[in-house]
């Protein structure tokens, strides 16, 4: 046998003796990565007990939930299309050079591969763009939960200076200048009249038609159980387990949907960022930013709100020493608003072979790109 082969085998071997040691196998099961796939095959409720902290909000790994939106019923497809229309449009910006798929672009997994966003006379955002698949899922939107719904959400690049700096006065006569605009917004509305709330609302609906695709752990749940390699399969056991994972990223999406302090406020320093306490002012909530999901998180590097990361080793190797921890000067002990990092935050100390076996796993979230496009824009 080759010899990286047996390497390879003896790794998997001692990561998957080292793991089983919480879960609730009995001893005569032979601990080998047929016992460990064989279990996995099984209906998610018989997968061994998860290591999940008291607190977390928990719910079990899923295939894939499909939009809420109904592209059956035509008076919403109809709304969907000119969604679609709005969001590639660089009319709705001030320059009427940037579109909302400047910053989240479908070939990109709907986000734009930068650390931060760029916009309007080249300014920067502070976060980063963070995929819109799946979006219709979370119940507050933003890195900082800001927007309580997408049609919030959508007025607010639009309108931001540093983003696509539209005057929103000014945006319905603009597009109602457009001639080619009116059949759209008489098949989706009833009446060629052009208003705010009828483009966010547009703009919503289309982002809630935007969905992943299926992966190899979606067909693996779906009974196609060599869909996930070895290393996988490994993989999948540590980020339920001792990887500790699974206490942020659960569930069909791979998120809570809530928002968790990780390490990186950069308090009283030159990044500060106090996330979602400038929305709620309770000083709890320094420092939290909402978790994202890890669907196709392979493909939309640099990663947390700030794009700190552009490497999942980086990643990785954060998470395994438990992300950084605020250092306290004299004068910040008594300062309410110090950063607390989140309680679910520990200290991993993962080999390199199970670091990369949890890699190995977010590759199997991996789906192919939605190629989506509008040829031509009304006129």
């Amino acid at each position: 046998m080759n010899k990286v082969l047996v390497t390879l085998a003896l790794i998997l071997t001692g990561l998957i003796l080292f793991s089983f040691q919480s879960t609730n196998f009995n001893d005569e099961d032979e601990l080998s990565i047929d016992s460990l796939r064989k279990v996995y095959s099984k209906p998610t409720d018989q997968w061994p007990k998860p290591t999940v902290d008291k607190g977390a909000v928990f719910q079990e790994l899923g295939e894939l939930p499909p939009s809420p939106v109904d592209l059956k019923n035509d008076s919403v497809k109809n709304v969907v299309e000119l969604g679609k229309i709005l969001f590639f449009d660089p009319r709705l910006s001030g320059s009427n050079q940037i579109s909302c798929s400047s910053c989240h672009a479908p070939d990109l997994h709907w986000s734009d591969g930068r650390q931060v966003s760029v916009g309007h006379d080249h300014l920067t955002n502070i976060r980063n763009a963070p995929s819109l698949e799946n979006v219709w899922f979370y119940k507050r939107l933003f890195w900082d939960g800001r927007a309580a719904s997408l049609e919030e959400q959508a007025e607010s690049p639009v309108a931001a200076h540093n983003e696509m700096h539209q005057d929103m006065k000014m945006l319905p006569k603009k597009l109602t200048k457009i001639k080619g605009y009116q059949p759209y917004f008489t098949a989706a509305f009833g009446s060629k009249t052009i208003t705010n709330k009828r483009i966010f609302e547009s703009l919503a609906t289309f982002q809630r038609s935007i969905v992943s695709r299926r992966t190899p752990f979606d067909r693996f749940l779906a009974r196609d159980k060599k869909a996930l390699t070895d290393q996988q399969i490994v993989g999948l056991h540590l980020f339920r387990t001792k990887a500790r994972c699974i206490n942020c990223h659960n569930g069909p999406l791979f998120t809570d949907n809530e928002f968790h302090n990780d390490g990186l406020t950069y308090f009283k320093r030159k990044y500060e960022d106090l996330g979602l306490y400038n929305v709620t002012k309770k000083p709890e909530d320094v420092g939290k930013f909402k978790t994202p999901g890890l669907r196709n998180v392979m493909k939309t590097a640099p990663w947390f709100h700030n794009g700190l990361f552009p490497d999942m080793d980086g990643v990785m190797n954060m998470y395994n020493v438990g992300m950084p921890v605020q250092r306290v000067r004299p004068e910040q002990e008594n300062d309410p608003l110090l950063p607390k990092n989140d309680k679910l935050l520990k200290g991993l100390m993962l080999s390199k072979a199970e670091k990369d076996a949890v890699v190995s796993f977010l590759d199997a979230l991996t789906s192919p790109t939605v190629l989506v496009r509008v040829e031509k824009l009304p006129q």
